[in-house]
């Protein structure tokens, strides 16, 4: 079974959204400046989309885990 490119990109954007929102937190947290922990959420946000989104796509190139769901009948 393979994934459709899209669908990996969708996945990419939902899970950074998530994840952008918690280091601008964690970012507020540590600096105190909310200016400052937006901006590294907005450059954190692109880049991780990018590395994930090469990350999926390696992965749903390598078989481990995989297999082919059985056919529910057959013409």
């Amino acid at each position: 079974m393979a994934e459709k490119h899209y669908r990996s990109v969708v996945k990419a954007v939902s899970w950074r959204v998530l994840g952008t929102l918690d280091t601008i937190v964690i970012s507020f947290l540590v600096t105190g400046r909310i200016k400052l922990a937006l901006s590294i959420g907005a450059v954190e946000l692109f880049t991780k989309i990018a590395l994930y989104y090469a990350h999926e796509r390696v992965w749903n190139k390598i078989p481990l885990g995989r297999y082919e769901s059985p056919k529910d009948y057959e013409i």
